[in-house]
C-alpha cells in the first residue's frame, strides 16, 4: 500500500485513543442492533457525520442495520464537501484511509473504474480535511475489517452524475454508505418539524426537493434517491433524532436521521 491519508479529526470528532474508540462503536452498535428491524437485502444506508457524542448512536443505527447484509467485498462512501468547493465528484489517490483502529484500504479497482466517468476526478484536496466519510471508517473497521471502501466527496454534481456511479458500482458483494446529515441550528421544535418533512422526502424518493438547507449531503442524497427509485429500493426509516436529544442543549440543534434502502423486490 502506497500513501495513507491520516486522521484528520481523531479526538475531536471521535475518540483518537483505539481502545476507547473500539469500545464505543461496539457498544453503540450493540445497542441499536436490539432496536433495528430485520430488513431484507440493505443496498444502502444513510448515515449522520457529526461528533460521536450528536450523531453516533444515529449512525450506529445505519451500521447495525448495514451488518445484516452479512460479507461485503467493497463498501461504497459517499459524502458532501465541506472543506473546498469543487465542481464533480472526487476520488482519493491515497490508497488507504487511516483511523486509530488502524488502515482502511481504498478499493483501487473500482476508483479505476469510476475514473473513466466524465464527472470523477482524481484529488486528495477535498478528502484531506473532510469529516463525513472520516467518520463512518471505525463502525466499518469493527463489521467488516479489512474491507476496502471507496470514498468518494460530491461537490457541485446532480442526482443523475451521483447515481451513475451508484449504478456502476452497486452489486451483490458493494454496499452504499451515504453521509449526511440535516438540518442545521435551528431551534429544537423547528427543527424536528423540518426534519420531519425532509424525512418524508426522502422516503417518498423525492430527488428533487432535497436541498442543502434540509440536509448537507443533499447532493450525495439526493443521487442516491434517484438510484433508489429507479431500483425499485425502498427506504425505512432507522432513526430521526437531534442533538438536542442527544447532547442536550435545544436552543440550536443539528438534525442526524438513518435510514436503509432495502431491495424491494428481495422482500
Amino acid at each position: 500500500m502506497s500513501a495513507i491519508r491520516p486522521p484528520a479529526v481523531a479526538g475531536m470528532f471521535y475518540p483518537a485513543d483505539p481502545a476507547q474508540l473500539d469500545q464505543y462503536v461496539r457498544a453503540a452498535l450493540a445497542q441499536a442492533a436490539r432496536e433495528v428491524p430485520q430488513l431484507p437485502e440493505v443496498e444502502a444506508v444513510v448515515s449522520p457525520h457529526a461528533g460521536y457524542r450528536y450523531s453516533g448512536p444515529i449512525a450506529a443505527h445505519a451500521f447495525a442495520a448495514l451488518a445484516e447484509r452479512g460479507p461485503l467485498k467493497r463498501i461504497v462512501l459517499l459524502g458532501p464537501a465541506h472543506t473546498v468547493p469543487f465542481r464533480g465528484i472526487a476520488a482519493p489517490a491515497w490508497d488507504g484511509f487511516a483511523t486509530p483502529l488502524g488502515v482502511v484500504p481504498v478499493d483501487t479497482e473500482a476508483r479505476a473504474a469510476v475514473a473513466r466517468l466524465p464527472q470523477v476526478i482524481i484529488d486528495d484536496i477535498p478528502h484531506a480535511r473532510e469529516h463525513s466519510l472520516e467518520v463512518q471508517l471505525p463502525f466499518i473497521q469493527v463489521l467488516y475489517p479489512g474491507v476496502p471502501v471507496l470514498p468518494l466527496v460530491v461537490g457541485e454534481a446532480t442526482p443523475e452524475e451521483v447515481a451513475q456511479v451508484i449504478d456502476m458500482l452497486a452489486d451483490e458483494d458493494t454496499a452504499i454508505v451515504v453521509s449526511s446529515d440535516l438540518s442545521h441550528y435551528e431551534p429544537y421544535d423547528k427543527a424536528r418539524l423540518h426534519d420531519a418533512v425532509t424525512a418524508q422526502r426522502i422516503e417518498a424518493l423525492d430527488y428533487a426537493h432535497i436541498s442543502p438547507q434540509d440536509a448537507c449531503g443533499a447532493r450525495p442524497l439526493a443521487g442516491l434517491l434517484y438510484e433508489a427509485r429507479k431500483e425499485h429500493w425502498q427506504p425505512v426509516l432507522l432513526d430521526l433524532r437531534n442533538s438536542g436529544d442527544t447532547a442536550g442543549d435545544k436552543s440550536r440543534v443539528v438534525g442526524y436521521g438513518a435510514w436503509a434502502f432495502v431491495n424491494a423486490e428481495a422482500a
